[in-house]
């Protein structure tokens, strides 16, 4: 039996209400902003060690300390703009290298850590939230924790 090129009338109503899911569904899951959320959401609940919703200071340099360990991969006790693979700029390492040796060793990336959770922390309760997390001052330090 030989079918027909073209699609029933049935056929035609199921494409068009998969376009239609399709088009409803698409858009809100897609986009920088859904990719971001997700990112933060995925950082957030593996920072919080608590599982309080939250992200205080001590979890935030847990983590740090971990990407520390893991970037610090020639043994000599610090890092370089190389082995942060872009987590900072050249700028903001220069900033935070209170020794002026070009490399940041792990009292140096903590503070740096430590001031910029202060920064997303403008109602000062000690306490990130995906909210705050989600601001340009919780995006940069998030940066350092993944």
């Amino acid at each position: 039996m030989l079918r027909s090129l073209y699609p029933t009338r049935h056929h035609r109503a199921r494409l068009a209400a998969c376009a239609v899911a399709l088009a409803l569904v698409l858009p809100a899951a897609s986009g920088p902003a859904f990719a971001r959320a997700s990112g933060t959401e995925r950082t957030l609940k593996a920072v919080d060690t608590d599982h309080d919703g939250t992200i205080d200071l001590a979890e935030a340099q847990a983590a740090a300390g971990k990407v520390f360990d893991a970037a610090e991969t020639d043994k000599d006790g610090s890092v370089d703009a190389k082995e942060l693979k872009g987590r900072l700029s050249k700028k903001d390492l220069k900033a935070a290298d209170t020794d002026a040796d070009g490399t940041l060793d792990r009292k140096e990336y903590l503070a740096l850590v430590e001031t910029r959770f202060k920064a997303a922390d403008p109602d000062g309760d000690g306490k990130l939230d995906a909210k705050e997390l989600k601001t340009p001052a919780g995006r940069s330090l998030l940066q350092l924790l993944k």
